[in-house]
């Protein structure tokens, strides 16, 4: 049995989409992903669903989970970053909300990123389910 994984959805303004990452009914990360905008690629973010997530090496990111069968889409990645402009269509990991340069934002992403990488060890696929809650 895959390991599952859900995101849920919390708010959504003009600086991104903002979720929570829960594994066994336990938060465990934040999320941002661009704002909803059709599910046009590297613009927005993707349709709510279940998906499964296959593990692979990233030329910019390294080790980390691919989310698989987008309609229309391809290289949805968990990965660090801090503000809407570096999602591209992605889903970011982080620790805590907080405003960067003007922009809401989430900070901490290594220590998050590295948390989901430690959850998911010994993986090559999960599942995740994302729900908007907003």
């Amino acid at each position: 049995k895959l390991m599952l994984l859900t995101l849920k959805r919390v708010a959504e303004n003009e600086d991104g989409t903002f979720g929570v990452l829960i594994h066994n009914n336990i938060p465990f990360c934040l999320t941002l992903e661009p704002e909803w905008r059709d599910n046009k690629q590297n613009i927005s973010c993707i349709p709510e669903g279940s998906y499964t997530c296959e593990k692979v090496n990233s030329p910019k990111f390294g080790s980390t989970f691919e989310i698989k069968r987008v309609p229309n889409r391809t290289h949805v990645l968990f990965h660090k970053g801090n503000v809407e402009t570096q999602t591209m269509g992605c889903v970011i990991l982080g620790e805590q909300f907080e405003s960067l340069n003007g922009k809401c934002a989430i900070l901490k992403s290594g220590k998050a990123f590295d948390e989901f990488i430690n959850l998911t060890k010994g993986l090559i696929s999960f599942r995740l389910q994302i729900e908007d809650v907003k």
